[in-house]
């Protein structure tokens, strides 16, 4: 099973719900940090580091000895990554290259090769039985999703993979949903969690995954993001009050099962109601196949 936690905004909690929900589950589990500009789940599972990798994308190299200025290469790039001028010189822009190789296939004099420009690294660790990877993105590198998906490639068949989804419903949340078996999305019942929310709701279902729900800080603000919750038929999973304790636990980068160990069998809790839901959703998409 693939569980991707997501938020529609930053600041909900998302990372606290991944690394205590990964830390609960026994056998072959996972922990990706797909959160690649702004990493943090490290800093609460303290793993230790065995596998450094340099991730890069591939972005064309020009021979202006053997252009012939045609055009070709910047007639197919719908991402003006590479621009002809005047006959004269052709200019790539490597940051807005999608490393499709389209350039590289229509020249016609073969003056265009492949380079290689770095996105970030790729950490792997474990922390006792628990795998750890996640991606850094390099500053002022503006592409994110490549590296997303590299980090996802470490999911293993048969493993229990949770992972970390950047904030907001743009390109590198779709990255880190797209493909997984469920989403657990984080908010908190205030105005912008509401509004957050709504938008990452309609992402999920247009990409068709199974969701649920978790509130955090849910003794704070109003009800309305529980009454769009069952107008939609969200379940809602579990809720996190607002506690002292617990504010205190996320500060210093401690895991809330181990400061509070009650909270673990309520994130083993929270598991198997993700199981139930998909075995529900599952059941009902059969049938009505």
């Amino acid at each position: 099973m693939i569980i991707s936690v997501a938020s529609g905004k930053g600041g909900t909690g998302k990372t606290t719900v991944a690394t205590n929900l990964a830390v609960c589950l026994s056998g072959d589990v996972q922990l990706l940090d797909c959160d690649v500009e702004e990493p943090n789940a490290h800093l609460f599972l303290r793993p230790a580091i065995q596998h450094v990798e340099t991730v890069t994308a591939s972005v064309p190299l020009v021979d202006l000895d053997k252009c012939t200025f045609c055009g070709n290469c910047a007639e197919i790039c719908q991402f003006k990554a590479i621009v002809v001028l005047g006959g004269a010189t052709v200019l790539p822009f490597h940051e807005l290259c999608h490393s499709c190789g389209g350039c590289l296939r229509v020249c016609p004099e073969g003056a265009i090769r492949e380079g290689a420009r770095e996105l970030g690294v790729i950490e792997r660790g474990r922390r006792d039985g628990l795998e750890f990877v996640h991606g850094r993105l390099r500053v002022g590198e503006a592409m994110s999703p490549p590296l997303i998906r590299k980090v996802r490639e470490a999911a293993r068949p048969g493993a229990v993979t949770v992972i970390d989804a950047p904030p907001g419903t743009s390109c590198p949340v779709i990255a880190a949903m797209k493909g997984v078996d469920f989403v657990l999305l984080v908010t908190e019942p205030t105005p912008f969690g509401l509004h957050d929310l709504t938008l990452a709701v309609g992402a999920v279902r247009i990409l068709g995954i199974p969701c649920g729900l978790v509130i955090n800080r849910a003794d704070m603000g109003d009800a309305r993001v529980r009454d769009y919750a069952a107008r939609e038929d969200l379940p809602i999973l579990m809720e996190i009050p607002f506690d002292r304790r617990i504010a205190e636990a996320c500060s210093r980068g401690e895991l809330l099962v181990e400061v509070m160990p009650a909270w673990k069998e309520r994130f083993l809790a929270l598991f198997k109601a993700i199981e139930g839901r998909l075995a529900h959703v599952r059941a009902e998409r059969k049938a009505a196949s």
